[in-house]
């Protein structure tokens, strides 16, 4: 027998890893942070809000001249801020990023009043002189009138509708219209008489045709 013959023979085999026992959860394994790496994390959120939101609020107090505005728009930054404070805590100056947009954000305000201001400015309203005596005396007059010869004089005088229109509109006969309007003008008539004594009759007005000179017949 040779000396190679005479060793033993070696199967080698990979080791299987043993089952922890059921219900046993693995063990987890032991991480250390050091302190290069916690440092590294930058500021709490917490602590950066607490320490600087009422300096921001001086600040912008001091930019747009409202406390009440200055504070939103520091909590404006710091709304921005807080879902990304994991990258923002890692700047050299967290604190910088919110106040820049804290700034941003009212320089943004600031351009969209004054370009409100400005629109406005340029847009002169129409100055219209109110109503005159007799106007105010036909709308006085106007009010005495029922509902139904109210009606019928409005659309007949103001909005020009002749009187089979007014019927269709109504939902009555012609004939009824024109009672309307007769009854109406009488009254008018002496409403108007009585606000003004010295009023020429035959004025244009509904009363007398209305202006348009429109009748009912």
């Amino acid at each position: 027998m040779t000396q190679a013959e005479a060793r033993p023979q070696v199967t080698l085999r990979p080791r299987t890893p043993t089952s922890p026992a059921a219900g046993t959860p693995p063990a987890r394994p032991t991480i250390e942070v050091s302190a290069a790496v916690a440092e590294d994390a930058g500021p709490g959120f917490d602590e950066v809000y607490r320490r600087h939101f009422q300096p921001l609020v001086v600040q912008l107090h001091a930019f747009v001249g409202d406390m009440g505005e200055a504070q939103d728009l520091v909590q404006e930054a710091f709304s921005r801020a807080w879902p990304r404070w994991h990258r923002i805590a890692r700047y050299d100056d967290p604190v910088a990023w919110v106040r820049r947009v804290a700034w941003n954000v009212a320089a943004s305000r600031w351009r969209r009043l004054r370009t409100a201001r400005l629109f406005g400015q340029r847009q002169r309203p129409e100055v219209v002189d109110g109503p005159g005596p007799e106007r105010v005396a036909l709308a006085a007059a106007l009010g005495t009138l029922p509902v139904n010869q109210r009606r019928a004089v409005v659309l007949h005088y103001l909005a020009e509708l002749t009187v089979a229109e007014i019927a269709e509109d109504c939902g009555v006969a012609p004939g009824t219209v024109k009672s309307w309007l007769h009854r109406a003008r009488a009254t008018l008539a002496t409403r108007l008489t009585e606000a003004d004594p010295e009023q020429p009759t035959g004025g244009r007005s509904p009363a007398a045709g209305g202006p348009t000179g429109r009748t009912a017949d």
